[in-house]
């Protein structure tokens, strides 16, 4: 049986090559549009790239905190 087309190694290159120029053309597309800020900090070059890369890696930290927070042991119910 051979693997499915998304776990081979040259597909998984192809798809990070492809996600990494859709942000590259996605940013460099904020430099044809004219930007409205309703605050200050909005108006920066590639404000919505970072801003959600940040948002991402806030909300994996807090996953992670609240996994540790949750957790119990394997025998919890068994008890």
């Amino acid at each position: 049986m051979t693997p499915h087309w998304i776990s081979r190694p040259e597909a998984i290159r192809r798809l990070w090559i492809a996600f990494g120029l859709i942000l590259a053309a996605t940013v460099l597309a904020e430099l044809a549009t004219h930007r409205h800020a309703a605050i200050g900090i909005d108006a920066v070059f590639g404000f919505h790239a970072w801003f959600g890369f940040g948002a991402c890696v806030a909300l994996v930290l807090l996953a992670r905190l609240l996994g540790f927070a949750l957790k119990r042991r394997d025998d919890f119910y068994e008890r």
